[in-house]
């Protein structure tokens, strides 16, 4: 499954991720800095992207439009760059079968 990574988290998980998460890309590649939550949506649908987040306001997204795309939400805290990396790695079988089909909009990962 291919993750968007929000501007919110470190540009470093594309890096720490690319052997679970292969085609990852952090949000301020695809798009650059500042863009609008509704050019994120259309790209992560337009490029098979699964958005990852913390921001709240794709979580509400996800409820209200429903997949695609779908929504990794993190309720992580302060966690940094590494915590959060490893947070995604031990639920990477729980994020495949989020990502393989259905109509799951949204997946919660807390740590």
């Amino acid at each position: 499954m291919k993750l968007l990574i929000d501007e919110n988290l470190g540009a470093r998980l594309v890096e720490l991720l690319a052997e679970e998460f292969p085609g990852s890309v952090h949000l301020e590649q695809a798009l650059g800095r500042g863009c609008a939550d509704a050019d994120v949506w259309q790209h992560a649908i337009a490029n098979g992207f699964a958005i990852v987040s913390k921001d709240n306001d794709f979580r509400q997204r996800a409820f209200m439009s429903g997949p695609p795309p779908k929504v990794i939400w993190l309720e992580a805290g302060n966690a940094g760059t590494e915590k959060i990396a490893e947070l995604l790695r031990s639920h990477r079988r729980q994020v495949a079968r989020f990502g393989g089909g259905g109509d799951e909009t949204l997946l919660i990962l807390r740590g």
